[in-house]
């Protein structure tokens, strides 16, 4: 019942459309021709017309449906600065677009079609362009070339995740000069370091409490700009994505020390800032046949191996090293293996290479 409804709907906007047509024909071109091809031409046009849109008026409806699916979809992916930036944009587009359109509008049957081309071509130029202008501050832009002539770049800001903060070495890069722009602490992520100072396990507490005491280091010893942005995250979703989600709102790079999430960044655009890369290109390798001092912790993957770490977390296996358990070691490198994710450096026992010689 419902479809039959919607297509005599759409036969009587054909018929509508037809008389209208019809009638603009008749006035702009044939002004003098006798009431009765008139009405004849009116009654065909408008039969053809309501015929046409009755026959189409399933396939029409599958059109738009499907049309204001993929709108509301896209709708509800934007955030509300996005969308509120878009209507900006629409709203500029179809002002330029009818100023323009003013002196066109009164010449005879091209006037209205391309008035109408204008609103949906300045329309849409007008989305596009406030889309791309979306990550720019408009207030920091006149408020830079008010304080700087030569209109300095924008420094993007750097978000920090919670592994880079219980990591520590970012102490180290603010202090070197090497990061510039304002550090951004999520308010997620904050909250997710205070639930790990809480916890009960002793390994977990530390950690928690070493990465706020980096953070305070960080604002009140360096005094280096540092704000926290507030944002939610649902019950449904997870700190990473929230974290990637918060850097392509602000235009920002994500600074992490996590392979899984550097990767995802990567592979959703976000640009991100890896400090094991950082440390990987810049620290010195060591070579094989160099010998270090390391206290070897637990076991191994392998058979007799045992496990050791240097100050700044890097793993070092030890071939052999299993009895020697709770023991500082002396040791001789026999390779490194260096990825994104950090260092692994594998070794022996200074005695036991000495007896290989």
């Amino acid at each position: 019942m419902l479809n039959n409804v919607i297509k005599f709907s759409f036969a009587t906007v054909g018929c509508i459309t037809g008389i209208t047509l019809t009638r603009t024909f008749f006035i702009y071109q044939l002004t003098d021709i006798s009431p009765e091809i008139k009405i004849l031409v009116y009654i065909v046009v408008t039969l053809a017309l309501g015929f046409i849109f009755y026959t189409t008026s399933n396939k029409l409806i599958e059109i738009v449906m499907g049309f204001l699916d993929r709108l509301e979809m896209y709708i509800q992916q934007m955030t509300l600065y996005e969308l509120v930036v878009g209507s900006v944009g629409l709203i500029v587009g179809l002002i330029i677009a009818n100023l323009i359109s003013i002196p066109i509008k009164n010449i005879d049957l091209i006037g209205t079609p391309v008035s109408i081309v204008l609103n949906m071509l300045f329309g849409c130029l007008g989305v596009a362009v406030a889309a791309g202008k979306k990550n720019e501050n408009l207030f920091e832009s006149f408020r830079g070339k008010a304080s700087d002539g030569a209109g300095k770049r924008r420094l993007d800001p750097k978000i920090l995740d919670t592994s880079v903060i219980i990591d520590g070495r970012i102490i180290d890069i603010c202090r070197s000069g090497f990061i510039e722009g304002e550090l951004i602490i999520p308010s997620f992520v904050l909250d997710e370091l205070r639930h790990i100072a809480d916890s009960q396990d002793s390994l977990k507490r530390n950690r928690g409490r070493r990465g706020l005491d980096v953070l305070n280091m960080i604002q009140k010893e360096l005094q280096f700009p540092m704000r926290i942005e507030t944002a939610e995250v649902g019950s449904d979703s997870e700190v990473d994505n929230a974290l990637l989600k918060m850097a392509q709102k602000l235009g920002g790079k994500v600074l992490t020390v996590d392979f899984n999430l550097n990767k995802v960044a990567k592979f959703q655009g976000v640009e991100v800032l890896n400090i094991n890369e950082l440390a990987n290109a810049m620290k010195p390798i060591a070579l094989p046949g160099e010998e270090m001092v390391v206290q070897v912790i637990k076991d191994g993957k392998e058979n007799g191996q045992g496990v050791g770490y240097l100050d700044d977390g890097t793993m070092i296996v030890i071939d052999g090293g299993r009895k020697h358990i709770g023991e500082t070691l002396n040791v001789t490198v026999t390779s490194i293996l260096q990825t994104a994710a950090g260092r692994m450096i594998f070794a022996k026992p200074k005695y036991l290479a000495e007896r290989e010689v």
